[in-house]
């Protein structure tokens, strides 16, 4: 995959398939299975470091994890996150994040908001860096929203507003966006969007009109111990590994395990 593919799939009518990974070994994985596009969030911080929010989470450790899948050295395009404060401050500051990024292996840059950030995201598509911005649900304005809450059903252009969100997705892809995440939103705006766009549209909890798809991995796997509406378990490998690892112990404390097989002479 590269990035002009991306106009290419939406004008074919072909959906992209983005997930989540944060470290080289399910970055094989998930390519072994197909995916277009491999999204190292920053929701590392509440699927992988145990945090509430997104917000804490840092450019080193996205920086960090970003190398960890480049290390995989998948077929996928991947897309580096850049986390709340290293981008909000000026155009400036977003190039430096975005340079970062693009040197531990990110092929595009992803960053949340909507006419705020067209300076940010013109600034980066400027020096030829490749940037997918995000509306909607966005998880870094948590506390502006009042938690994690839907956006797009009001009327208005007040923040989170339905004509808003309009505005927002014409002015990132008039910056320069290479394509749009949209995230918890009514599905009929978000295929009136993705109508609007020569751009393609990626959701999450957004609908089956957009142009592809994305999904943290450990919600597709069956990991996590809380589930989403707008998210669907293929597998559930959270039972699989207390299992597992149960009958490990159990093979420990009766010196079922290790046997001779496991053992040097």
């Amino acid at each position: 995959m590269t990035v002009p593919d991306l106009a290419v799939r939406k004008a074919a009518g072909e959906p992209l398939v983005m997930v989540t990974a944060y470290d080289a070994t399910f970055a094989r994985l998930v390519d072994d299975a197909g995916v277009d596009l491999i999204l190292v969030g920053d929701s590392v911080a509440t699927v992988v470091q145990g945090e509430r929010t997104t917000l804490p989470v840092t450019l080193d450790e996205m920086a960090y994890h970003t190398r960890l899948v480049a290390r995989g050295r998948p077929r996928a395009l991947v897309v580096g996150d850049l986390p709340f404060g290293s981008y909000q401050t000026s155009p400036h500051q977003a190039v430096d994040s975005a340079v970062r990024l693009v040197k531990e292996g990110a092929e595009i840059v992803k960053l949340e908001g909507g006419l705020p950030m067209a300076d940010a995201i013109d600034a980066i598509a400027r020096v030829d860096i490749p940037v997918m911005a995000h509306l909607g649900l966005t998880p870094q304005s948590y506390h502006r929203m009042g938690g994690h809450r839907v956006q797009g059903r009001a009327e208005g252009t007040q923040a989170g507003g339905r004509d808003r969100l309009l505005a927002d997705a014409k002015a990132v892809e008039a910056a320069g966006a290479c394509a749009v995440v949209l995230e918890g939103i009514p599905s009929e705006l978000a295929a009136e969007i993705t109508g609007l766009l020569t751009v393609p549209t990626i959701g999450i909890g957004a609908g089956p009109a957009c142009d592809g798809q994305v999904l943290v991995l450990h919600d597709v796997l069956g990991l996590s111990d809380r589930t989403f509406r707008f998210a669907k378990a293929y597998a559930d490998l959270r039972s699989a590994v207390v299992d597992a690892v149960g009958r490990y112990a159990g093979d420990v404390r009766t010196r079922a395990f290790p046997t001779d097989a496991h053992s040097f002479h």
